[in-house]
């Protein structure tokens, strides 16, 4: 039984993306909208939108006049770079054993480029959370967040850090992050980062995003750091050519 929160569409979507990486459609060939639409008690039409949100993603293709199928490619597109998740939800989908571990919190002075994106003044507080993400007991991300202290609206400890940020505002500061701008910038490592994330010597180079992620009102919640290891995985997209 499919219940309508979230929207009928995704819960479809996810349901036969399960069954697709469970490998089971035969020859990879997806049956046809009315017959998924009789078999899952939902209208064709439904059937139909969450289809067209898998060929989005590149999850399946389509044939004229053969059929949809199964894109054995766009399966190695784990999580999509335009959506909000927990890394520890991007390392498990990558094949890992996820775990956190929250490596400071701390008071700080905000710097300039903090006081401009967070709208705060030189002698606001930010709180700075650094936490290490590991794949297999590997240190891999690295992440920094600074928060604005005027958020808080309720006590916290340094473990209640170790849920996604998306969670954990919600809890302690009555806000809800609805989207991230983000930048995907290349690093050559700081001393500091190349320590946590145990970088051989000759390897020094990072992608990192550097984010800002805003409320509903459209208001700076955060700014944020993320530094990824890429001889351990790998972030992919596909790329379409617009109609």
């Amino acid at each position: 039984m499919f219940k309508r929160t979230p929207s009928l569409t995704e819960q479809i979507k996810a349901h036969l993306k399960q069954r697709i990486l469970n490998a089971e459609f035969a020859d990879g060939r997806i049956p046809p909208e009315m017959e998924l639409a009789t078999e899952l008690n939902v209208s064709r039409s439904t059937i139909r939108d969450a289809l067209s949100r898998l060929e989005t993603e590149g999850v399946i293709f389509r044939k004229q006049g053969a059929g949809t199928f199964v894109n054995a490619t766009g399966l190695q597109v784990k999580v999509r770079l335009d959506e909000i998740w927990g890394y520890e939800t991007m390392l498990k989908a990558h094949g890992y054993s996820p775990s956190t571990e929250v490596v400071r919190v701390e008071s700080q002075l905000p710097t300039a480029i903090m006081m401009s994106e967070l709208n705060l003044a030189a002698a606001d507080e930010v709180v700075c959370v650094e936490k290490r993400f590991f794949a297999n007991e590997e240190p891999v991300i690295l992440t920094c967040n600074y928060l604005p202290a005027r958020l808080f609206t309720a006590p916290y400890v340094k473990d209640d850090f170790c849920v996604p940020l998306y969670e954990f505002l919600p809890r302690f500061c009555r806000q809800d992050l609805a989207y991230f701008f983000s930048e995907i910038v290349p690093y050559i490592a700081p001393a500091h980062v190349a320590t946590q994330l145990q970088l051989p010597p000759e390897k020094t180079a990072l992608l990192a995003f550097e984010e800002i992620g805003f409320n509903q009102q459209n208001e700076p919640l955060l700014k944020s750091y993320s530094y990824f290891r890429d001889d351990v995985f790998r972030l992919r997209l596909i790329r379409r050519q617009l109609a």
